[in-house]
């Protein structure tokens, strides 16, 4: 009503509900951003709930991450005959990242896998072990060692891998039946790295 009055067979307006009603909402807003606002955005966890539901998760996942190692680039072709194996590895500081792809002319069994710094000899974390004849994706190192590929080739005739990669990571290093030894990386513009700075 224009006079301020409630209309007919409305209740009366009482400013008592109207109090509690807004009381009731700024409390709701606080536990909202308590329990979800505080954990989520700023790692904070005064009730506990951002490790109940998850959200100190999101605080954790930074927009920007420095590397110490140069951005590199690699590629290489790898033949393998019949029950023959080849591992193809980097050295990988942890925290740090790389893309990867490769394809071969036939099925595989395969196995990327990650060994620390410091670890006994023949011990390795595996991360994707299975057969297929392609794998694309994104490594981030859980720890400082040496990260990478095994292949073994189970068929009975030669099959080709083409493999690439791009991050922040040293050292390509191929160790087979035939051969053992180090790569030449490459920088951002596809020229080699220099002796050393791999």
């Amino acid at each position: 009503m224009a006079d301020g009055s409630s209309p007919p067979g409305a209740p009366p307006i009482s400013v008592r509900r109207i109090g509690l009603a807004a009381l009731a909402s700024l409390i709701a807003a606080l536990l909202v951003f308590a329990g979800a606002v505080l954990p989520a955005e700023y790692g904070v966890d005064p009730l506990g709930t951002g490790s109940l539901f998850g959200f100190l998760a999101l605080a954790q996942v930074a927009a920007v991450a420095a590397e110490e190692d140069e951005y590199r680039t690699d590629a290489v072709e790898l033949t393998l005959r019949p029950e023959e194996w080849v591992e193809y590895t980097y050295r990988i500081g942890e925290g740090s990242t790389m893309l990867y792809s490769w394809r071969a002319t036939g099925p595989l069994a395969y196995n990327l896998h990650s060994a620390p710094d410091g670890a006994p000899a023949g011990y390795a974390e595996s991360f994707d072990a299975q057969e297929n004849d392609v794998a694309h994706g994104s490594y981030t190192a859980p720890f400082t060692g040496v990260h990478g590929w095994y292949w073994e080739n189970l068929g009975s005739t030669d099959v080709t891998i083409t493999f690439s990669s791009a991050g922040f990571y040293g050292d390509a290093h191929v160790v087979r039946d035939r051969a053992d030894g180090y790569r030449t990386l490459m920088d951002t513009r596809g020229n080699p790295l220099p002796e050393g700075s791999n």
